[in-house]
């Protein structure tokens, strides 16, 4: 099995990728760049398993060298499971990379990473929710304090691709729930 961490400069995927590593790190540059990517192995369940932190990208419309690169190694191999990594301050934004790479087919799991940043800033995100929404495993994260690692290893292997009609589907439900709820309907 081949993982990427993906998501927007700065949301701490290089700390992920330290703490599922360990020391078993290889720095490269992508072929025909002086762009850098970090490729390490975990096991899961004894497996071993290929991690790759991916350049930054805040979207798979690149707009610079590290964006090509990174939308191109997720584009040289479709069997790969992708752990989306979204800063919990910011999630409107991470969600837009994460819907694109949905829509492409990958199998998903979102971090939402820096819970205690978005809690500081009186951000409280129902992961469960969330989560019931896209269709794919999301966890709530504090990677540079450990927190959510190993929830976030153990859901793995339940990322699937996801048809985005669905999720349309659960986001008009919740929004008409929402509104039955504000209407005095329950």
């Amino acid at each position: 099995m081949k993982i990427l961490l993906m998501g927007h400069p700065n949301v701490g995927k290089s700390v992920f990728f330290n703490r599922l590593t360990g020391a078993n790190v290889t720095e490269s540059n992508y072929p025909g760049t002086t762009v850098d990517y970090t490729k390490g192995w975990m096991k899961i369940e004894g497996e071993d398993v290929e991690l790759i932190d991916v350049p930054g990208t805040f979207s798979l419309d690149p707009k610079d060298r590290a964006e090509e690169v990174a939308v191109a190694m997720l584009h040289e191999s479709k069997d790969v499971r992708v752990i989306s990594v979204i800063d919990a301050s910011k999630i409107e934004r991470g969600l837009y990379l994460a819907m694109e790479i949905l829509e492409e087919g990958y199998p998903l799991v979102i971090a939402l990473n820096m819970r205690d940043v978005a809690e500081d800033k009186n951000i409280v995100i129902d992961a469960g929710k969330l989560e019931w929404i896209l269709g794919v495993p999301v966890v709530s994260t504090v990677a540079i304090a450990g927190e959510g690692i190993k929830e976030l290893v153990s859901r793995i292997r339940e990322a699937k691709p996801v048809d985005v009609a669905d999720i349309t589907a659960n986001t008009a439900s919740t929004a008409d729930a929402a509104a039955g709820t504000a209407g005095g309907e329950v």
